[in-house]
């Protein structure tokens, strides 16, 4: 008969053989399901996403208000040094001029009101046919408004940089009148309505103003005196 090769082991004989055969497991306990744990790691919802954006655009448009202001005022000093510049030009160029229309002579100048009056108040400003090229005396730029590339110096040559007009966006308004008390008030308009009183006033001292108009809309005042001599 054939020998039957299989070996038979007992249950009992094989619950002991295979703690030697196999390696041993390291069996821990599954941890505890945590609700809290869950929740945290479960992302935003639609919800929370949209309140999310809703407020990081209000804290971004609240900056925005606070930074943008400041910004503006960044450039303030530059404009305010340009006014500086352009006033200082014109009052150079207009207190170079005659004191008044009757004070040019062929001989030179001499001084109204000792044998010729000085011009009235309501007469101020150029004369008829004269430009600013050829204006002879402080009150012929009474009213002379320049703006923009408009503004040159004495010689009517643009101001400019290299790469622009250094004056771009300002402008200046000239005003000439008599002011004998330097309280920076027209003896003619004392009630200062732009209207003048009489139109026949003469004095022996004049007023040079010159009023700067920066891009950003502040207007500085420039002036200086000019007495009959």
């Amino acid at each position: 008969m054939p020998v039957n090769s299989r070996i038979y082991l007992s249950k009992k004989t094989l619950l002991k053989t295979l703690p030697c055969i196999l390696p041993p497991v390291n069996r821990q306990p599954l941890p505890a399901t945590n609700i809290n744990q869950l929740q945290r790691n479960r992302g935003f919802t639609l919800i929370e996403m949209i309140i999310g954006i809703v407020v990081f655009s209000i804290a971004l448009v609240m900056l925005t208000s606070v930074i943008m202001p400041q910004t503006r005022k960044g450039i303030d000093p530059i404009w305010q040094v340009r006014a500086v510049t352009l006033a200082q030009s014109v009052l150079n160029e207009v207190s170079s001029k005659a004191f008044d229309e009757n004070s040019i002579t062929n001989g030179g100048r001499i001084a109204c009101n000792d044998t010729v009056a000085c011009t009235q108040s309501n007469a101020l400003g150029p004369d008829a046919g004269e430009s600013r090229a050829n204006y002879d005396d402080i009150d012929d730029f009474h009213g002379l408004s320049l703006s923009g590339i408009d503004i040159t110096n004495t010689t009517q040559a643009a101001v400019s940089s290299t790469k622009e007009a250094l004056f771009n966006g300002f402008q200046a308004n000239i005003s000439v009148f008599y002011d004998s008390n330097y309280d920076g008030i027209n003896d003619d308009d004392l009630n200062q309505d732009n209207s003048l009183d009489t139109g026949t006033l003469i004095a022996n001292q004049k007023r040079i103003e010159v009023i700067v108009t920066t891009p950003e809309g502040e207007q500085i005042a420039f002036s200086t005196y000019r007495n009959n001599f």
